[in-house]
């Protein structure tokens, strides 16, 4: 056998593998479980826990208008409040969310601004930070006041069930949600239902990212493709499991798991911070759950491929660690599992070598097939299934791309801020 044979049969049994035993990656079935009208699903939880929504947000004026009234509108039972934290933005971010929150009404908000990073921290973190120790504060106060209020005579509200908690508990979830997410009315309340019922410590949804122009189509599925089979879910949602992953648009956090974990402070250096939030909350002994939403969607566009490509390689060399063995390896693998394939066919049909052809398209139908449920998840047409290899080609080139990036101390940049690695870090 030639060499090209041994890499087609490689890249064959690379994908018999990866449909059965990565997790079954492939499948987009792992979904919140919704409470049906029948009753069916999830039982409420008797009391109604406190939530706070910490949206982080840095220059975020072109999205804010699509994504923060579905914030403000949350049909959530129990005390819940928005804590906007404004990370320095130059284009009137905090000015809009405040006009917003007079427009819509709904949640009450609070808008506030951390000043600079401290050492070590990145942008994102220390905006977390500042607003998890703000609505720790508030909500803490706000039921020590309906406390007192209570114990003067006052009623309770009984538009929001605060239940027989402590007063001096403060909050008990966190949301955390970026400033380009958009909620259905119905998300949070969903959210803890699920934390509640199972006794998770962390809930995280997958946002529906934008598609529309064509190369958020070639793009943007494959993009949460790459990301399942790296964490695949059903891996993740193992309690005893060491795989751990979330997806930083949407994740619901329990506030003792916080503390146990020493989140933020404990991931204060991660540009991939979701990742790191649910590793370390696994780590301490938490539950976690990982899915696809049906609810709760990207409203930031990508139309061009520039724009891509940089959300790509902002992370892309992060994520093997700024590793050069572990870049050759994912360059190499990238290229036996997705380029072989058709590169087989085509050395087959020119050379006249049908085992080869053979051995070439059955590796990449096996690779289309896997990805159909991804493109019928975002509603697109399953033509794009056979180009995947370009799609991974052009992903093999933006991880490339990031590490020379790195190399350069161009890595790791967004909005303005560039961060070095974690050891280079004060």
């Amino acid at each position: 056998m030639s060499a090209l044979m041994w890499i087609a049969a490689g890249s064959l049994a690379a994908w018999l593998w990866l449909l059965l035993g990565q997790g079954f990656f492939w499948r987009t079935d792992v979904r919140l479980p919704r409470r049906g009208p029948d009753g069916s699903g999830p039982p409420e939880p008797a009391a109604w826990p406190s939530v706070a929504v910490v949206v982080p947000a840095r220059d975020e004026s072109a999205v804010l208008r699509a994504s923060l009234p579905s914030l403000l509108a949350q049909d959530y039972p129990g005390p819940a409040e928005i804590f906007l934290i404004d990370d320095g933005s130059s284009d009137g971010t905090g000015k809009l969310a405040r006009e917003l929150a007079e427009e819509y009404g709904g949640l009450p908000l609070t808008v506030d601004s951390p000043g600079e990073p401290g050492p070590g921290w990145t942008g994102k973190l220390w905006a977390v930070r500042h607003g998890m120790a703000l609505a720790t504060t508030r909500l803490a106060a706000d039921r020590k006041d309906d406390g007192a209020h209570r114990d003067d005579g006052g009623r309770d509200d009984g538009d929001r069930d605060d239940g027989d908690r402590k007063d001096d508990v403060g909050v008990d979830y966190l949301l955390l949600t970026d400033a380009d997410i958009a909620h259905e009315p119905d998300s949070l309340r969903e959210l803890v239902r699920a934390a509640e019922a199972n006794g998770l410590d962390l809930v995280s949804q997958m946002a529906r990212l934008r598609v529309a122009t064509g190369w958020e189509r070639l793009i943007v599925p494959a993009f949460v493709y790459f990301f399942a089979q790296l964490y695949p879910f059903r891996w993740v949602n193992r309690p005893r499991g060491r795989t751990a992953a979330a997806a930083g648009g949407c994740v619901l956090l329990r506030r003792e798991a916080a503390e146990r974990a020493g989140i933020p402070e404990a991931i204060r250096q991660s540009v991939i911070d979701d990742v790191a939030l649910a590793r370390t909350v696994k780590r301490s002994g938490g539950r976690i759950w990982l899915g696809l939403a049906d609810r709760v969607d990207s409203v930031r566009p990508y139309p061009r491929l520039g724009e891509l490509w940089r959300m790509v390689t902002r992370s892309a060399y992060t994520q093997l660690r700024h590793n050069p063995l572990l870049l050759l390896m994912t360059v190499a693998g990238l290229a036996v599992v997705y380029l072989a394939p058709p590169a087989a066919v085509a050395a087959g049909v020119l050379t006249g070598r049908p085992a080869l052809l053979s051995l070439g398209a059955a590796a990449w139908v096996l690779m289309a097939g896997s990805y159909i449920p991804m493109l019928r998840y975002y509603r697109q047409t399953l033509w794009l299934a056979p180009l995947l290899p370009l799609t991974a080609l052009l992903y093999l080139l933006m991880t490339v791309d990031s590490a020379v990036r790195h190399h350069l101390g161009q890595g790791a940049a967004w909005k303005g801020r560039t961060y070095a690695r974690p050891s280079a870090a004060p």
